[in-house]
């Protein structure tokens, strides 16, 4: 048991040093070797566990911070989206997660392992989260019973994206309710 701990803890000291490093030089100058010197462990060691820097940093930001974005139920879609969607600005508009997570979509695109992990560990099960949620208010006669639900999730989702990958604008509460606003009109179940 103890040796199972221990490398438990291998393993958690190797993911903090490896965000640490990324945050202090930056996701392309990250290596290996300097995760090994600075958590104080063989490349051995972390080549065992991950076969690759970007696989190590996928481990990495994903276990810092993805709780704390399911949607509650509270009977309001309007409050229930607004409430998610403010916790994601805020994990994504500042550091350390939103730079991190930046650099970890900008792998994704050229190393198909990541995108595969990314998608399967973060991006599906919160379109799921909240494809669920926008059904219950369908179904609760909330939204129109026939929207098309997988395309409301890509409208509130892209502009937090645009603004997080390409324009660099802030992702701030004002604007996340402006997107609401303009989707929920959309949406809303027609006289």
């Amino acid at each position: 048991m103890n040796a199972r701990r221990r490398s438990d803890d291998r393993t958690e000291t190797i993911m903090q040093t490896a965000l640490d490093l990324a945050l202090e030089v930056g996701y392309a100058k990250l290596s290996m070797e300097a995760v090994a010197a600075r958590a104080g462990v063989g490349k051995d060691t972390i080549y065992r566990r991950w076969p690759s820097k970007a696989l190590l940093f996928l481990d990495a930001v994903l276990s810092s911070r993805t709780t704390g974005l399911e949607h509650p139920y509270t009977g309001d879609i309007v409050a229930d989206l607004r409430e998610v969607m403010h916790r994601a600005v805020d994990l994504l508009a500042r550091p350390p997660w939103g730079p991190l997570y930046r650099d970890l979509i900008g792998e994704a695109q050229h190393t198909p392992e990541v995108a595969a992990a990314l998608n399967e560990r973060f991006i599906r099960p919160q379109t799921a989260d909240t494809l669920a949620r926008l059904k219950a208010a369908q179904e609760q006669g909330q939204l129109a019973p026939d929207f098309d639900l997988d395309l409301a999730f890509e409208i509130l989702s892209g502009p937090l994206y645009y603004r997080l990958l390409i324009t660099h604008e802030p992702l701030t509460p004002a604007y996340l309710d402006r997107v609401l606003q303009a989707v929920l009109a959309g949406m809303g179940p027609r006289p």
